[in-house]
């Protein structure tokens, strides 16, 4: 995918589409990995941050019961 490098204020950048950033859980900060011959981008979003400490409050509470059997 060839994309143009623009200028933004004193600097040059690429723009990501909506697309491209929802399908890789883009959102306010990323991981830059500069490596010989080119840059690798990653998310930092974790969509399921803090799911073990609310599962574990779950279960202290009994929430965790299966509702059909």
């Amino acid at each position: 995918m060839e994309i143009p490098v623009i200028q933004i204020g004193n600097s040059r950048g690429i723009r990501l589409s909506k697309t491209i950033l929802d399908k890789y859980n883009i959102r306010d900060m990323v991981d830059l990995e500069l490596r010989k011959n080119h840059i690798n981008i990653k998310s930092l979003a974790q969509p399921r941050k803090g799911w073990d400490k609310a599962f574990t409050e779950m279960n202290a509470k009994g929430d965790d019961t299966l509702l059909f059997k």
